[in-house]
Parts: structure tokens; sequence; C-alpha cells
């Protein structure tokens, strides 16, 4: 009567249960197995276990199982490094993906060895665990991203300047920085309008993004119609001509600007790199970019400027 009572239990369990004997013959196989395998208990019990699983005999789950009889220890195999060890499916006859798993494996008994392994279906958590961290992956991008142009925003750049920088004093590299303002823009909101206007900040954010074929240089909106790039480990002869190509790929836009001397859009770069006599802190860096920019403006805009012989640069 117990033994039916005990067996009925483990039945009614909603997760898989087996146990083996000291040989590693099934001598427990519960309903919920033969709902998730398609395997009936009377197709399992007495059978060797690695027969039923050939796959698990070199797997953890196999390891775990002659512990556990071999020497009395127990085990569990977490889903994070174990996923799906055993065949089980929502519908065994049509399998598709596994059921992600968490399997316990117990020693039981004394003088006779057996061992119980417990299989949870963690498959809702996993699905819930995967959502959760898209939807914060989701938040941190929209966090530190522009809205408008897509590009990093301005905390985002506060937080890579100052990993750069301190990746850059700790190794040794070299770090640029170009800021970047597109010309008369007041100008070409009063003339076309704010819906133009954030258009135009638009291409020009896509087409300086396509320009920086680096994955490590990052291009980011500082602010209104400024925006700023990163160029890891990157002396300030290659920034200029980084710096050029940014400029002339706003320029073959070839976006209508009448009120611009040149009768289109164009930027201005200041660009500045990490001198380690002149800059103690990355806000000198940022400050010597800033002078650059506004030598560029002066000298006539859509023109990059840098503390290089020549200081001011246009194609």
């Amino acid at each position: 009567m117990k033994d039916k009572l005990l067996l009925d239990a483990f039945s009614a369990l909603s997760l898989g249960v087996i146990i083996v004997d000291a040989q590693y013959r099934i001598t427990l196989w519960n309903d919920w197995l033969e709902a998730h395998t398609g395997l009936a208990a009377s197709e399992t019990l007495g059978e060797d276990f690695f027969t039923v699983f050939p796959d698990l005999q070199c797997h953890r789950v196999g390891d775990a199982i002659r512990q556990a009889i071999g020497n009395n220890l127990s085990a569990l195999l977490s889903q994070s490094l174990h996923r799906s060890p055993f065949p089980l499916y929502a519908e065994p006859a049509r399998p598709a993906a596994r059921l992600s798993q968490a399997v316990t494996i117990v020693p039981l008994g004394t003088a006779e060895r057996f061992c119980l392994i417990q299989i949870v279906d963690v498959t809702t958590t996993v699905r819930r665990e995967s959502l959760l961290r898209d939807q914060a992956h989701e938040l941190l991008s929209q966090s530190l991203s522009d809205g408008l142009t897509g590009v990093g925003n301005r905390r985002y750049f506060d937080l890579c300047i100052d990993r750069e920088w301190r990746a850059s004093k700790r190794n040794n590299k070299s770090l640029s920085l170009l800021l970047i303002d597109v010309d008369h823009f007041k100008r070409y909101n009063d003339c076309y309008g704010h819906q133009r206007g954030d258009e135009c900040l638009q291409q020009i954010a896509t087409a300086m993004r396509n320009a920086l074929d680096r994955p490590t240089d990052m291009l980011f909106r500082y602010g209104g119609e400024e925006f700023c790039a990163l160029l890891p480990e990157t002396h300030s002869a290659d920034a200029v001509e980084i710096a050029e190509r940014l400029r002339t790929s706003v320029q073959r836009l070839d976006l209508p600007h009448i009120n611009s001397p040149n009768r289109i859009v164009s930027v201005s770069i200041g660009v500045a790199s990490h001198n380690q006599q002149q800059h103690t802190e990355y806000g000198q860096l940022i400050q010597s970019a800033d002078d650059m920019l506004y030598v560029a403006k002066r000298a006539g805009r859509n023109k990059v400027a840098t503390r290089q012989p020549q200081l001011v640069k246009s194609l």
C-alpha cells in the first residue's frame, strides 16, 4: 500500500523523476517523463539508463550519476551551464526545441545504493529571463542613444571618454577627439523649418557614422547641431584624415542651404589628440578640440583644423 502511494505521489509530481540502481538500471520512471519523452514506463523500467540516454554516457549528467552511486555525492546541474541535457519536449510526437532543464542528482540508500534524478522544466523561466535581458538592453540602448539621430548621446559620450581616457593613460596609447559643428545651422532652420532641420541632422549623422569604418570609432551627438567622434588609439595625423572623410561625407550629401556661402550643408571640425604634456584630464582634450573647431570656423567653415603645422585643411 505504501509503495503504491509513493509511486502515485511520484507520478503526480510536475517534474521528471528517475531512480536508477547501482547497476544503472532504471527502477522508477514517472508519468511526467512519459509525457515529455514519449516513452512509457513499461519501455524503460529495468533498462540500462545509458541505453535509454546514450548521449549522457560522457555528459556531466553521466558523471554525476556515477559520483552519486560510487561516492555518495549529490549534484545540481543548472540550466545556464547544462540547458537541455535530456531529450524532453513539450510534445514528443512533434519535437521542436528541447525543454530547458534544471537537473538534481541525489544518492539514495546505504547498503544498496540508488540514485534519484529530478528534472525540472525551467523553459518559462529561461524565456522570461531572456525577455527581461532584452528589455534591459533596449532600455539601456535608449538611454545612451540620441532619440533623433540614433548615434550616442551626450551621456554616452561622457561615459566613453572617461573610459577611453583612462585606457589611454594606462596603456600609453593615443586618443583623438573630433568636435563637429554644422555650419550656419540656425540659418538653415530659419529658412527651411525645424522639421527639415531634424531631417538634415539625421542625414548628417548617418553619413558620418557610415564614414567611420573602424568598429572602435564612436560618433555622438554632443548637443544641438554639434557632434563629436571619439577615436581610440588614433594619432593626430590619422585623426585629421578621418575628420576629412567625415567632412567630405557631409559635403557629398549635397543638401541645399541657400543661406550658406557654399549653398550646401557643410560641417566644420576641430581635431585634438591626447598629449601627455598638454593634457592632464580629458576636459583639456575637449577644450583643445573646441579651440580647433573655432579655428576652422574663423577660417571660413567647411574645414578641418588641428594643432599640426598645417592648421587648417580643406579638400
